[in-house]
């Protein structure tokens, strides 16, 4: 029974890890990364669709990315959808593809988005200690209904408390390299 609440409460401090991840992905950097426009979303025959299931993305250089659609047909609408997405990016096609340049960080950009970062993590540490507290809420409701000892629920909260801090440190890692990225000139 402990062994099945830890599993639950790493299963749930790994989706935090994952959702960490996905919103640094958003946080862009100076350099062009495919995963910066994961969120954006193209009214495809009325229906809005993920770009990356209407288009490929590729980085051109550096400081470009390549947007090549499937259909030409939807050409204007992916540039439409870049465009209102909250990214700040300004898309230009050429008839057969969309190239999206990255604008340059400006010392006031960069502090903004590790301010961003910062409480993105902190969202992710929340996150982490909730699955904490609700782990060690059901070992305590096992201790009450006498199906585990007190020695028991002494090492399944020590368990508990390893892997909070192992996924903490890992946030805090996550972090500490999206802030050296963020600030790379």
């Amino acid at each position: 029974m402990i062994d099945d609440i830890k599993t639950e409460a790493e299963s749930k401090m790994k989706k935090s890890l994952e959702a960490l991840t996905s919103a640094f992905n958003k946080i862009r950097t100076g350099r062009a990364h495919p995963a910066i426009l994961d969120s954006v979303m193209v009214n495809y025959y009325g229906q809005d669709t993920p770009l990356k299931q209407v288009a490929s993305v590729n980085v051109e250089d550096n400081r470009t990315l390549l947007v090549a659609p499937w259909e030409k047909s939807i050409i204007s609408a992916i540039e439409k959808a870049i465009m209102m997405s909250d990214l700040g990016l300004n898309p230009s096609s050429n008839g057969d593809a969309i190239r999206v340049p990255m604008p340059m960080l400006t010392e006031q950009t960069r502090k903004e988005m590790v301010k961003q970062a910062r409480g993105d993590a902190e969202q992710g540490r929340v996150s982490v200690r909730n699955a904490r507290r609700d782990a060690n809420g059901m070992l305590k409701d096992l201790l009450k209904e006498k199906e585990i000892s007190e020695d028991d629920l002494r090492r399944g909260e020590d368990e508990i408390q390893k892997l909070t801090d192992k996924y903490i440190a890992e946030i805090e890692k996550m972090l500490k390299a999206k802030e050296e990225d963020l600030m790379a000139v």
